[in-house]
């Protein structure tokens, strides 16, 4: 057997032995909350599922409605803990590949190296990848059921030994029993903006580590085989249809796309504000042992006499810290803007941002001071990261792409056509398929929808 085999075996018997440990604590709960009889019933199903499929489906017929939905709820709880389980195994089990053979970004850049470079410069130019998000309410997991699923990956994550064992097992034993008090199904039906909330929370997972981990990776890369990723490039961004697909769902109305533009923009600030916070512990640059640009230094005292909201504690400590007392400011301006947006003041230029662009365009200057001024490596680094990172979700996480209901677009054809006085009978009165032709047809002349 060879060691790929060996590696294989490995982790199948490891990935085994945690879904046990699992399930042997999801029977305990099971045991705790609903008494050993339920535990009884799903192994002696489990056991007649395997063996004898006709005494399974006589038994399950003959199970009390409420018995047989806490069984379905035993099976799919197991369910959940087997496949998060997977996940982290498959997780350890790419990273030992990316680790052992490079990961997918390093292979395709090997294979940029004979490609055309100025078609290459351009490509990578204009490189942009938007996934979009889409609305799918039946399909949408709770976050309190997934915010519990991800604490018991973690617990799997983590490196245990011996002595911390009882400890470890309590807390996946505390978290699966709090899995199993949580109605995975709403009470009521999802509205758009508990939809956007869905989506928001993977979008919020995606800019704490993963997209900034993915865009350092693609830089470091395209620099490692000669191509440099331009600054000002955004290779990755991110769309949604939920809150402004009225063609998908009429309880879409303007102000629910308002709504959740908001509420996008609340946590695109929000998470905006985590990654400056960060910034700020880095950036104790002291002006005594290195400089900073004539630029940065006008920005910055432009800034303090904008924001009197800057506590004079700051100023005071940070006054040798220019670069922390500007990511001071940012921070202030993202405060302000998240105000604006959530109480409908105007914009005050200066004090807070209109749009993405003006954050990125405050965070360059800090990065190109520190360019100037022996601070390359964090430049390059980490400021490069959180700019990239900010760039690709942008103040809003994603772009919201709106689609209107076909009937709007209908109605305003219809006065369109009807204008025209070509034909006896009027456009919402015509056959689908006739007006698909009509439309054709007038899209192909000279002057479409107007009066000859």
């Amino acid at each position: 057997m060879s060691s790929a085999d060996d590696q294989t075996t490995t982790v199948s018997s490891e990935l085994r032995a945690d879904i046990r440990r699992l399930g042997d604590l999801l029977g305990e709960t099971l045991v705790r909350q609903e008494g050993p009889e339920l535990l009884e019933l799903v192994e002696r199903v489990r056991r007649l599922t395997r063996e004898d499929g006709e005494a399974a489906a006589e038994l399950l017929r003959g199970i009390e409605l409420e018995t047989a939905a806490k069984l379905v709820r035993a099976f799919s709880t197991y369910f959940h803990l087997a496949n998060v389980t997977e996940q982290v195994h498959r997780g350890r089990e790419l990273r030992a590949k990316r680790s052992a053979e490079g990961g997918l970004l390093a292979r395709t850049a090997d294979r940029l190296k004979d490609a055309d470079p100025e078609h290459l410069r351009e490509t990578v130019r204009n490189l942009n990848v938007r996934p979009v998000f889409t609305a799918h309410p039946t399909e949408a997991a709770r976050r309190s059921v997934l915010n519990k699923l991800r604490r018991i990956a973690a617990l799997l994550e983590m490196p245990v030994i011996e002595s911390d064992r009882r400890r470890y097992d309590i807390r996946l034993a505390e978290n699966i029993d709090l899995v199993w008090q949580t109605d995975e199904l709403r009470v009521v039906r999802p509205e758009p903006a508990d939809e956007a909330r869905n989506a928001i929370y993977y979008l919020d997972e995606l800019h704490a580590n993963a997209v900034g981990d993915v865009l350092e990776d693609l830089t470091a890369e395209l620099d490692r085989v000669g191509f440099t990723l331009p600054d000002d490039t955004r290779p990755l961004t991110f769309g949604t249809w939920i809150g402004g697909d009225r063609d998908g769902n009429p309880n879409v109305t303007p102000q629910v796309t308002w709504d959740v533009l908001i509420l996008q923009h609340e946590h695109g600030i929000n998470d905006a504000l985590d990654l400056i916070d960060e910034l700020r512990g880095f950036l104790s640059n002291s002006i005594r042992y290195t400089g900073a640009t004539q630029e940065l230094l006008d920005s910055l005292q432009a800034d303090l006499e904008a924001l009197p909201e800057i506590s004079p504690r700051y100023k005071r400590l940070n006054a040798e810290e220019p670069y922390r007392l500007k990511a001071t400011c940012i921070r202030q301006k993202l405060e302000n803007t998240k105000e604006r947006l959530a109480t409908g003041i105007p914009h005050e230029p200066g004090r807070d941002y209109l749009g993405t662009s003006e954050l990125l365009g405050d965070l360059t200057l800090i990065q190109s001071s520190l360019r100037e001024h022996r601070g390359g490596l964090f430049a390059d680094g980490r400021m490069n990261r959180t700019i990239r990172t900010l760039a690709a979700f942008g103040l809003q996480l994603a772009t919201m792409d709106v689609r209107e209901h076909a009937d709007a677009h209908h109605h305003a054809l219809g006065q369109l056509f009807d204008r025209l006085g070509e034909e006896s009978w009027r456009y919402e009165d015509m056959p689908r398929e006739y007006r698909h032709k009509l439309l054709a047809k007038e899209l192909r002349s000279r002057r479409p929808l107007a009066p000859t």
